[in-house]
């Protein structure tokens, strides 16, 4: 159901439709007294008072996908106004975030190093902390290296892979200021990020498949932390790591 300001000007709409244009309807606001050369208007559905206050000549710009009302496309063409549907935002270079730290035991090496060419493909400053081959090593070792690069900004985000994922996580949670995340598929990673503004991501190599894995990092990195309640949740989970923090 359409909220009751979009209502109000389905119905202005309808009106001006009905009696013609320049007519003044109840609750709508005036014309702009020094019309626009030109403006941007960002709603989806245009209606002829978004686009009255622009002068004669003028330019309307508007966003991929929207679309004007019958009246406001009638009012644009009297008025010789040029429409202008503006590009879709670049998305941001992916190494604007930073560098991302990367580790693994023995069993996650394969992956590691697949994720690695994957992600300097797509643009991303690494640093390995290791393992560096298949001999057999302690994960919590590399967790907390890569843990410990994050909470000391000198990583922006980290990813460590073992076996299940699982031990590392708990490691690098121990670090103060680490917020990990063991994720297996793409909505884990979505919401790792949106609610719970993860800065280390752990996964399990001998659980998921490669191309899997890629699709994990991607949105994992990509996904920004979505603010408002969930700063409130972070924001408490930052306190219970506080109160058990070494004075």
């Amino acid at each position: 159901m359409l909220p009751e300001s979009e209502i109000r000007k389905l119905v202005a709409d309808v009106v001006h439709r009905v009696v013609g244009p320049g007519t003044p309807v109840a609750g709508q606001p005036p014309p702009a007294s020094a019309p626009l050369p030109s403006r941007r208007v960002s709603a989806q559905l245009i209606y002829q008072d978004d686009v009255r206050g622009i002068a004669d000549g003028g330019e309307l710009r508007i966003g991929p996908g929207n679309r004007l009302t019958p009246l406001a496309q009638e009012f644009v063409l009297q008025r010789r106004i040029k429409v202008v549907v503006e590009k879709p935002a670049a998305p941001s270079a992916p190494t604007q975030g930073g560098l991302v730290a990367i580790g693994s035991d023995h069993g996650g090496f394969a992956m590691k190093e697949a994720l690695k060419k994957f992600l300097i493909e797509s643009g991303y400053k690494l640093t390995d902390v290791g393992t560096n081959g298949t001999e057999a090593v302690d994960y919590p070792d590399f967790a907390y290296a890569v843990a410990k690069m994050v909470a000391d900004g000198q990583a922006w985000r980290g990813i460590m892979v073992d076996g299940a994922g699982i031990g590392s996580c708990m490691v690098a949670n121990k670090v103060p200021g680490v917020r990990a995340s063991m994720c297996y598929d793409v909505s884990t990673a979505s919401n790792a990020r949106e609610h719970n503004d993860a800065n280390v991501l752990t996964l399990g190599g001998a659980l998921i498949g490669a191309n899997l894995a890629q699709q994990i990092v991607k949105t994992w990195l990509a996904t920004p932390f979505g603010g408002g309640r969930h700063a409130k949740r972070v924001n408490k989970i930052v306190d219970v790591e506080q109160r058990f923090a070494r004075k």
